[in-house]
């Protein structure tokens, strides 16, 4: 079983991130996060990495008829290696080395947690940490797979940065979110809807970010169709699954159900009764239900939620 946030490795040394749970066309739908270059594994952006595909592994290039977006996918019997967050993170743990100072603050970072009374074997890694290629700038990607845990997770990094064990992010650390975002909203907008999430701190001076990965996927495996670019303002009717990936907002609307979004930005960005202002590509699918999806592609260039303040 493969979900998002778990990495799939190819014949070719490639390192896919998982971004679905359901497969189409007998594929995993996924992003190249890492390439093999001059024997080294280099991270490569999203531009790179269709430039890359389309020069040397075209195959590997996809265009999602559910979706109705270009995204990679690799066919199951191509996947020679299966990286899963929960069980390295617990290898992680049980290993006391401090010579790495990104595990030793990962450590820390996990056992802050658990003396707050929070169990850790809950949780996965991501990122780097989690196909051992981190280096010393590198974050901590923490995955947690059920809505009310990681509720609860958010409650004790709230706890954390009260005690001065953790601390929130500061004016550059936060520049920096911002530049790696590169998302629509102002800066001083963005620090305030990710200084209320509590789903990143920094510990030891080391960033770390919490994801939710729920079980069930909530996109319809029917395909949607894109209907063009929207920019509306409406409230929020249910944000019981806001952080989810993709994170869903309800809302108030006459036509639209809901907003779905596919990148982290956005992410708990709202909450039950606020009024928003959301740009993204409007879809419907083959039931007539109507959506507007934030994150259409990586770039998602122009797309946003905002709380109207």
């Amino acid at each position: 079983m493969h979900r998002p946030k778990d990495f799939i490795q190819t014949a070719e040394g490639l390192l896919f991130a998982v971004v679905a749970a359901n497969t189409e066309a007998g594929k995993i739908r996924c992003f190249l996060r890492y390439a093999p270059v001059d024997g080294c594994y280099r991270k490569v952006a999203s531009a790179e990495a269709n430039q890359f595909l389309a020069a040397h592994h075209p195959q590997y290039l996809f265009f999602s008829t559910q979706l109705d977006v270009n995204l990679h996918a690799v066919a199951e019997k191509d996947i020679v290696r299966h990286y899963q967050p929960q069980p390295v993170l617990q290898q992680l743990l049980a290993n006391d080395s401090a010579a790495d100072q990104v595990l030793a603050d990962l450590h820390l970072l996990c056992r802050y947690l658990q003396l707050d009374g929070f169990d850790c074997r809950q949780l996965g890694i991501t990122g780097s940490l989690l196909l051992g290629l981190q280096n010393p700038a590198s974050d901590i990607d923490l995955v947690c797979y059920d809505r009310a845990v990681f509720q609860q997770l958010r409650r004790h990094v709230q706890a954390l940065i009260a005690q001065s064990k953790c601390h929130d992010l500061n004016d550059h650390d936060w520049l920096e979110a911002y530049k790696r975002r590169d998302c629509a909203l102002t800066l001083d907008d963005y620090i305030w809807h990710e200084q209320r999430k509590y789903n990143k701190a920094i510990i030891q001076q080391r960033k770390f970010d919490l994801s939710l990965v729920v079980g069930t996927p909530l996109i319809n495996p029917q395909a949607s169709k894109k209907l063009g670019f929207i920019h509306i303002e409406t409230q929020v009717k249910d944000d019981t699954l806001g952080f989810d990936y993709p994170a869903e907002l309800a809302i108030k609307h006459p036509e639209i159900s809901s907003i779905i979004c596919f990148t982290a930005t956005y992410a708990g960005q709202a909450q039950t009764g606020e009024w928003i202002e959301v740009a993204g590509q409007l879809e419907v699918d083959a039931a007539g239900i109507k959506r507007i999806v934030v994150g259409s592609n990586r770039e998602a260039a122009g797309e946003f939620i905002k709380v109207l303040r």
